[in-house]
Formats: structure tokens, C-alpha cells, sequence
């Protein structure tokens, strides 16, 4: 598996972590994975923004 699909992963696993009303903390990357890491916190962040109005 190359690193783009592993991005993709952590991002949709952020996501989903964040509708399930887990805590940022949960997240699975630690210091020696940031780029991952940071792709799980954009998936989480992206889940708990508001939607814009119609």
C-alpha cells in the first residue's frame, strides 16, 4: 500500500472517529507517523465543521 492511499485511510478514519463522538486523542499516529497523523486530524476537523448555509 503506498503512502497516498494510507493518507486517504487516516483522513476517512478521522472523519469517522469525529461522527462517533470520539475525542481527538484517539487518534491512532503518533509522533513517529505526522504526515499520517495529520491527515487523521484533517478527517476529524473536516467532520466537526458546520455545514454552510443554504
Amino acid at each position: 500500500m503506498g503512502f497516498r492511499e494510507d493518507a486517504v485511510r487516516a483522513q476517512q478514519a478521522g472523519r469517522e472517529a469525529a461522527r462517533a463522538g470520539q475525542p481527538p486523542t484517539v487518534c491512532p499516529h503518533r509522533a513517529a507517523e505526522p504526515l499520517l497523523r495529520a491527515a487523521w486530524v484533517r478527517g476529524y476537523a473536516a467532520a466537526q465543521q458546520p455545514a454552510p448555509p443554504e
